[in-house]
């Protein structure tokens, strides 16, 4: 006997409930991945997984079960979970109407899958990448992995959409050959063609080689520019903080003083565009809200909803926050869901070499990591540098410094930077891996980047 399609679990979940209503969610992934340490590939593999959910909706209460499932039985033991949760919930404050709709055109389309095979061209650089790493005298460390998830929605009110997902991301750390030196090269990819193994280890290389002279500099504010990766790493947070009701309430940096949203209001600098858009050109995501259970930022009411480009701020005016059907009811605003991906634009032209060639005495990041979120009213974050903060004098990238601690508002860097680079794809050093890989962001030249403290960090 074959297993069941991903297709079939869904109506099988349709069929067993008895609440009144019932969405299912089942989402198959195919993942690869490859990894190497001391310049040498150590493991690689390939994993398929299947996970269902099962909203059940009772009167005005709703209740989700999740799980991994891959027969009839096993669905059909979520469902009845899922009804007697229903059942003994109270009134749901987010009650809506469900989504209706039929069939999407692909709807019957098996899942998609990715193999071990999508690193073809990548692995046979790498070795070669590896080799010229070990007779130069540097340590290379990496792992790539690359997944196909594909959804299938359905609902007792008739939805039945399917979205394919492609998501990959690299990253490669290299080291001196006495391991006190370290830089990090990483990006997202949606199917690998366009990695170069080579180039990712020749600028590791370049790193390494700035890191030649070392430099060790108080805690104090610094000309800074920030690449890409650096600024993705911000500007999610700063995404991930723009919910509707938390900001209605009063309790985030977009909160209105004297009550409401600061919507309609310029809040960073003219020339500022963070959007989101589910077709938006090698970030393309899901184009409808699939919601596994509700939040102040997501409602199971909401699933099948569609997903367009959203300005969450236009011309440094805010003019979105993510919105379920709910907070638009309490706020007056429209219904902007959230997307799975983010764009900053500030009209820059130059890039990062151009930003960095500018900067009379300053410093240049690579990346940020352990961010964490210290005051909500300003977005003020707090984490450390990693893997590379390097001198800059004279235009010249002239030595490694230590690390720091910093302290800064994502929203209070897009009112001070003075220089910016063209939008490019970027990727996350701090989320990127597991949760938000679909951003594009310029460098940003800050000249008063607060680095609070010193860190002792490698």
């Amino acid at each position: 006997m074959t297993d069941p399609t991903p297709q079939r679990l869904v109506e099988a979940a349709l069929s067993a409930a008895r609440s009144d209503r019932c969405i299912a969610i089942v989402e198959e992934t195919s993942s690869a991945n490859l990894r190497w340490a001391n310049n040498t590939l150590t493991t690689n593999g390939a994993m398929r997984a299947m996970h269902v959910t099962v909203i059940a909706f009772q009167g005005r209460a709703n209740a989700s079960v999740s799980g991994t499932a891959a027969s009839i039985a096993q669905v059909q033991a979520l469902v009845e979970a899922a009804d007697a949760a229903a059942a003994a919930e109270e009134d749901a404050e987010d009650f809506a109407e469900l989504v209706e709709g039929g069939a999407a055109d692909d709807w019957e389309d098996p899942p998609a899958e990715t193999t071990i095979g999508v690193y073809t061209d990548f692995a046979r650089a790498l070795g070669g990448a590896l080799d010229d790493a070990e007779r130069a005298g540097r340590v290379l460390y990496g792992f790539v992995n690359h997944e196909m998830a594909t959804t299938y929605l359905g609902s007792s009110t008739g939805l039945r959409l399917r979205h394919v997902q492609p998501t990959g991301h690299y990253g490669c750390t290299g080291k001196t050959a006495d391991l006190t030196t370290s830089a990090w090269v990483g990006g997202a990819t949606r199917d690998f063609r366009d990695v170069d193994a080579h180039a990712m280890a020749a600028q590791v290389a370049t790193r390494l080689g700035w890191a030649g002279r070392r430099v060790e500099l108080p805690a104090g504010r610094y000309d800074t520019v920030l690449p890409p990766t650096a600024v993705a790493d911000l500007m999610i947070d700063a995404y991930w903080s723009a919910g509707a009701r938390v900001a209605h309430e009063g309790q985030s940096v977009y909160s209105h003083h004297g009550g409401g949203t600061r919507i309609g209001e310029q809040i960073v600098r003219q020339g500022v565009h963070l959007f989101s858009d589910p077709a938006h050109q090698g970030l393309q995501s899901a184009p409808f809200v699939a919601a596994s259970y509700s939040s102040n930022t997501s409602s199971v009411y909401d699933n099948g909803l569609p997903l367009a480009r959203t300005d969450w701020i236009a011309d440094g005016i805010l003019t979105a926050l993510v919105q379920t059907r709910h907070t638009a009811r309490m706020t007056g605003q429209p219904v902007t869901p959230a997307i799975d991906n983010l764009v900053l634009d500030v009209g820059g032209s130059d890039d990062e070499t151009e930003l960095v060639a500018g900067l009379g005495d300053g410093l240049l990041l690579t990346c940020l990591w352990y961010i964490r979120e210290v005051d909500p009213e300003t977005l003020l974050l707090t984490g450390l540098t990693r893997d590379g903060v390097y001198r800059v004098e004279g235009g010249e990238i002239t030595g490694v410094v230590n690390n720091f601690r910093f302290n800064e508002s994502p929203v209070d860097l897009l009112r001070r930077f003075t220089g910016a680079s063209a939008t490019v794809p970027s990727f996350s050093r701090e989320w990127g891996d597991d949760y938000f890989s679909r951003t594009a962001t310029p460098a940003l030249r800050v000249p008063d980047f607060n680095m609070s403290s010193v860190s002792q960090a490698l």
